[in-house]
Order: C-alpha cells, then structure tokens, then sequence
C-alpha cells in the first residue's frame, strides 16, 4: 500500500475555540463542521474533507511532554505554494508572537511555530525539483538561519514550490 500522502491530522486541545481562533488567524483555515468540544478545518486551496481535527479537553488537559519527557508526534508541516506566501506566514506568526524558529534545510525554506497549547508545526516552501542542484541536494542535512528575502532573490517570489518532497525523478 503505498502512501500518497497525509489527508488530516487530529489534535487534541485544552479549548477548542481558542484553536480554532488561531489556526484561522495564522494559517486562513475555515471550519467545515463543528460540534461541542470538536471542530474540523480545511486549508484554503485544499480539496480534503479536513486537513485538521481539533478535540477539546479542557482547561485541565497538561502540556505536551512529547519530545522532552514522553515519547509523541514532535509537529505537523504544511506547505506553502510561494516564497511570498511564506514570508506572508512570517509576519502573520511574529504578530501573532507563535514564531519560534525558521530554517533553510537547503532543499526546504521552513518556519516553526506553537500553537495556544504549545504544539509546535511547521509551514514550509519547498524548492521545486527543476531547481535543484548536486549541491543543494549534498546540503540537506544542514541546517543554516532562513533568509526569506535571500530565498526569493534567488528563487523567485511567486515561483511555485515543488509538491512532497523535491527530489528529482
């Protein structure tokens, strides 16, 4: 069974309004269906029933020890179709005082946010297969300070970015 790719994802969280609040604000996602301590959102542009799920808990619900005293998922990634987009995110994380990293992976320009309940994501740009090169390809496993405005001088603002991931066939 190969897998295509990841349809939705399900979080659980202590206020499900508070979340969906946020993911609106942030990444523009909308609720295609809700009902008491559950709320479902799609991502603009997506053709997925939902991309996430939330589940409410409640105020008592602890932090997340995944990744630090407990074994768990350490985030979810989105992708964004342009550079513009993602620095457009950027911004939007900043004020919004989520932004907690961005990274050039060489092959992927990537942003690392939390959530209200400290749940980490990433929203990533993916540098399309026809641009790679032998050495960007040798460098993916640095890890360099993103530049978006040095990323887009060399690859294009709106230049769409590779889908998956951007290995060449």
């Amino acid at each position: 069974m190969p897998v295509q790719r990841l349809n939705h994802a399900v979080l659980f969280v202590r206020d499900v309004e508070r979340s969906v609040a946020f993911y609106r604000e942030a990444l523009g996602f909308t609720v295609v269906m809700s009902g008491p301590g559950a709320a479902f959102l799609q991502a603009a542009g997506s053709t997925n029933d939902h991309d996430l799920g939330l589940f409410q808990l409640g105020p008592q619900a602890g932090p997340s020890g995944a990744g630090r005293s407990t074994v768990g998922l350490y985030h979810l990634a989105w992708e964004v179709d342009t550079l513009a987009e993602l620095e457009r995110v950027a911004r939007k994380l900043t004020e919004l005082d989520a932004l907690v990293g961005a990274s050039d992976h060489s092959t992927t320009k990537a942003l690392y946010a939390k959530d209200p309940d400290g749940l980490e994501f990433e929203v990533s740009w993916l540098v399309p297969a026809a641009l790679l090169t032998e050495e960007l390809l040798r460098a993916r496993s640095s890890i360099r300070p993103l530049d978006i405005a040095a990323e887009q001088e060399r690859y294009g603002a709106e230049t769409r970015g590779g889908l998956g991931v951007s290995i060449p066939a």
